[in-house]
């Protein structure tokens, strides 16, 4: 064991509660579907639009696909738990640490997407639905607003963990704080791909609204790194 590489040693220790972190999600996913209607309803509450459906199938599909998001969006503590008690195993992490990165890891995830909700998601939409006309009307299928919405939601979630990252790399000694002020530039460019690959839609509006908070947290990961005195 001593002889395996991290990699391996975090694949293990995921392999013996994947299984179920999984079955847990699929049946709360079924549980949640009762209640998708009124999920429906709170994250329409950002479109001033009806929505339509263009296949028999589409809002039921559609209804899946919100509950899922649902589970994932309450599972998530006990998904960082078992993300970092098996990450933090190979580079000998203490408990303390861990319980810490799990605890960060939940605040900053739930901060990105309660402020994708609140402030994002609104401007986006309000900035993309103001370019129709008397002549332009909003046809918008339930399936591509919950695939926007759900996707955009989790996307920044998952970005507001960057800071916790680049703390993370540091202490294990991955990458110093000098590394990482030293490649603002090439910071700048993997965030502009990082956008490009999240977002929902190609355009450079979302592509912005997602890239430059990225770039804001790289900036406060690096300032988080020099009053924590982690070179």
């Amino acid at each position: 064991m001593a002889h395996t590489s991290p990699l391996v040693i975090i694949l293990l220790e995921l392999r013996r509660t994947i299984r179920t972190l999984l079955l847990t999600t699929f049946v709360l996913t079924l549980v949640i579907f009762i209640l998708s209607p009124s999920l429906l309803d709170i994250v329409q509450s950002h479109l001033a639009e009806k929505l339509y459906f263009f296949s028999v199938a589409e809002p039921f599909l559609s209804h899946v696909k919100l509950s899922l998001f649902a589970a994932i969006y309450g599972l998530i503590p006990w998904a960082a738990t078992l993300f970092w008690m098996a990450i933090g195993k190979p580079f000998n992490v203490r408990r303390r640490d861990t319980v810490l990165f799990v605890v960060f890891t939940c605040l900053l995830f739930y901060a990105g997407t309660l402020f994708c909700y609140f402030v994002t998601l609104p401007l986006g939409i309000k900035f993309l639905l103001g370019f129709g006309s008397a002549e332009l009307q909003p046809v918008i299928s339930i399936s591509r607003f919950v695939n926007f919405s759900t996707i955009f939601i989790l996307a920044f979630g998952g970005i507001f963990e960057l800071p916790l990252l680049m703390i993370f790399c540091a202490r294990v000694g991955v990458c110093t704080r000098q590394f990482f002020a030293r490649h603002r530039r090439v910071a700048v460019l993997v965030i502009a791909i990082i956008a490009a690959m999240l977002t929902p839609t190609p355009d450079i509006v979302n592509m912005l609204m997602m890239g430059g908070p990225l770039y804001l947290l790289y900036e406060a990961g690096i300032v988080t790194l020099m009053l924590m005195r982690i070179r």
